[in-house]
């Protein structure tokens, strides 16, 4: 994330009991950035859903990363969902240390069958994310996008693909699939929830600069791929598939970097989330 100049990176220390543990670690960590300009605040005694829901809300509007030592596994998922939902980073400290813990002494801790593998929830829906992304890109499977959480459709480099992996990392499920003037969109994505299917866009001049640029490595054998017009008639019907066909929301990725335009996906996805059709 780009700061202004001046402006301070909040981390955001919670705790389920005094939070002293929890900003110790962060601090220690700090040291080895030491021209990061952080500010640390603590948030005690977290112990109930709808507090989690109020730090995760104020970090989201802040910007913060969210850094948490939280033991009860019920919290630790909530922290994970609600803080991928509202686009917040998550860091948990304390679940990996029992996880590496438990598997070093052969037990789990409080002796809870599978709590092992639970506490490393966070690193196994990511792996799932991440295959899903490459198993769903550019179209690819696309019968099987109905279990999708995104589904990223538009014309040939507009981001649809690091888009996807992005999100993956922040554990959404995506696929892509592109708009190619006289190729079917799969009828499945016309049977997605809204907030689902959404369309990227751009600016015909850049993208036919982008293309132009890949159309010369390639030794130049796309034939129109790069040329203006047929840029310019390519972006015109994906707009009309969208915002005709598919009643879908479309974004303008131009000159925007990958963090600020899935920022306004999973803005999409939130707001379909509190006013579902």
């Amino acid at each position: 994330m780009v700061l202004e100049q001046g402006e301070k990176r909040r981390v955001f220390a919670v705790s389920d009991g005094t939070g002293l543990t929890v900003e110790q670690v962060i601090r220690s960590a700090l040291v080895q950035f030491p021209h990061a300009a952080i500010q640390v605040e603590r948030f005690l005694e977290t112990r109930t859903m709808e507090q989690l829901e109020g730090i995760i809300k104020v970090a989201a509007d802040a910007k913060a990363i969210v850094v948490h030592t939280i033991v009860s596994q019920r919290l630790r998922d909530a922290i994970l969902e609600i803080g991928r939902v509202h686009n917040v980073t998550t860091i948990d400290v304390m679940g990996h240390l029992l996880a590496r813990l438990g598997d070093e002494l052969g037990t789990s801790p409080a002796e809870t069958p599978g709590l092992l593998r639970e506490l490393d929830k966070g690193y196994f829906l990511r792996m799932d994310a991440l295959e899903y992304a490459l198993r769903h890109d550019d179209g690819l499977r696309s019968e099987e996008l109905s279990g999708a959480d995104i589904v990223l459709v538009g014309v040939s480099r507009t981001f649809k693909t690091p888009c996807s992996v992005y999100l993956a990392f922040q554990y959404w499920m995506v696929g892509n699939v592109p708009i190619v003037p006289g190729i079917p969109i799969p009828p499945v994505l016309f049977e997605l929830p809204a907030g689902t299917v959404i369309g990227l866009t751009t600016n015909p001049r850049h993208l036919a600069t982008l293309r132009r640029s890949r159309n010369e490595h390639l030794g130049g054998y796309l034939g129109e791929y790069a040329d203006l017009e047929s840029v310019r008639r390519e972006l015109v019907y994906a707009r009309r598939v969208c915002q005709i066909d598919g009643g879908w929301p479309l974004i303008d990725v131009t000159n925007k970097p990958i963090e600020e335009i899935t920022s306004e996906i999973v803005a999409i996805k939130r707001q379909a989330a509190r006013d579902p059709a």
